[in-house]
């Protein structure tokens, strides 16, 4: 026979419940009982989120009921970082620098070294205007890279996104990188459903990504329902790839051995300018304004979302006492060649811009370019035994 629903049996058993426990909510206790253990913290969350702030956001969500507390938990729960200051927030949407500008403008500002809220981005993806980058010397700079994020318009960021908005980027991208021709042309591979053979050929290139890790990443929960609508693609000389739903919806690469900067910014440009066009023309965009440039998951990327970095060997200068010095002063940012959570191995660093916004794309390569080469001309001098207090920049 069919079961039937007591429904009175039921409403009794609910009503028993006291109904400060069926019905808690953040909201019924105060704020001040809620704001996070920082007192260990050193990330740029931690500097400026105060109880008074915390209060006026913690109850207010985005359009899509991304909240506060989502966009603040990986700065909660990392305090630090032992080569670089984490930021310690991130966005779940377009909308999170707004909704939580109160709060983000702050974090922005600090992270970029100064930026105003009505200051305005700019763009330069013209590979014209950079100064040389064809001739950093092969003996030190081992491999060149540029890359930067791009979002998809009306969908949600990693953080936040739903499954089914998940795919539906996965679908977008990959119906606009399907249309590339020529040196462009490649394949896409998801991460879920390829063969052994594909695998251990893309661990073999250096390009898979796998499921996220770090606690700056999983904290955040850009690795929920791995590995669903991840993958990567690449072009067939696999010197151009894009990552799909890892931290952002995209990341673009261009890379390839040797110092030859300047080619890689120029087929960075060429095909992310392509990749645009193909995906404008199926009536989708790039999130984008003119204060914060492309926006990304983490307002770190801001602006131009790029970081184009070299493999370099300084074994000397890595251990003089200024480096670190010489570093900030040329605006550059140093990782071990494993990320950013590793350290060198012999010597040899991934060495990177370190701003992202208020700066062009070419402004940010050539701060590369030009850094790189005054390194590599220190760790020459060290070698000869001489000394490098008049490199050292003012």
């Amino acid at each position: 026979g069919r079961v039937r629903c007591h429904r009175n049996i039921n409403a009794r058993v609910l009503t028993f419940v006291p109904r400060k426990y069926a019905m808690a909510t953040k909201s019924q206790y105060p704020a001040k009982e809620d704001f996070p253990d920082l007192s260990k913290h050193n990330n740029h969350m931690a500097k400026h989120l105060t109880p008074e702030l915390y209060e006026k956001l913690r109850d207010v969500k985005t359009p899509s009921g991304f909240t506060f507390d989502e966009c603040i938990q990986t700065g909660v729960d990392n305090p630090g970082h032992p080569f670089i200051i984490t930021v310690g927030c991130v966005a779940g949407d377009e909308e999170s620098y707004k909704v939580f500008a109160d709060f983000m403008d702050k974090v922005i500002d600090s992270r970029h070294g100064g930026y105003a809220k009505d200051a305005k981005h700019k763009t330069d993806l013209d590979p014209n205007n950079l100064k040389g980058g064809d001739n950093l010397d092969p003996n030190y700079v081992l491999s060149s890279r540029v890359r930067t994020g791009r979002s998809i318009r009306g969908y949600g960021l990693p953080p936040h996104c739903t499954r089914a908005e998940r795919r539906a980027v996965e679908k977008i991208v990959m119906d606009a990188l399907g249309s590339l021709t020529g040196e462009l042309k490649g394949k896409y591979y998801p991460l879920g459903k390829m063969s052994e053979a594909e695998q251990q050929q893309l661990i073999d290139d250096h390009f898979l990504f796998d499921k996220p890790v770090s606690p700056l990443l999983t904290a955040s929960g850009m690795a929920r329902d791995w590995p669903d609508a991840r993958g990567i693609w690449h072009n067939e000389p696999k010197n151009f790839l894009i990552w799909v739903n890892e931290e952002d919806h995209t990341r673009v690469i261009s890379m390839q051995k040797s110092g030859n900067m300047r080619e890689v910014f120029t087929r960075f440009c060429t095909g992310l300018k392509k990749f645009e066009s193909a995906m404008k023309e199926k009536g989708n965009e790039f999130m984008w304004n003119e204060h914060l440039g492309f926006v990304l998951t983490c307002p770190s990327n801001l602006g131009t979302g790029l970081r184009a970095g070299v493999h370099v060997k300084l074994p000397l200068l890595s251990k003089d006492k200024n480096f670190e010095t010489v570093l900030q002063k040329l605006r550059l940012q140093k990782r071990g060649t494993g990320g950013v959570d590793t350290a060198s191995v012999g010597g040899v660093f991934d060495i990177s811009n370190s701003d992202r916004l208020g700066f062009s794309e070419v402004e940010l390569v050539q701060t590369v370019v030009d850094g790189v080469e005054h390194l590599v001309k220190m760790e020459k001098k060290l070698e000869a035994g001489e000394s490098i207090d008049d490199l050292i920049p003012k």
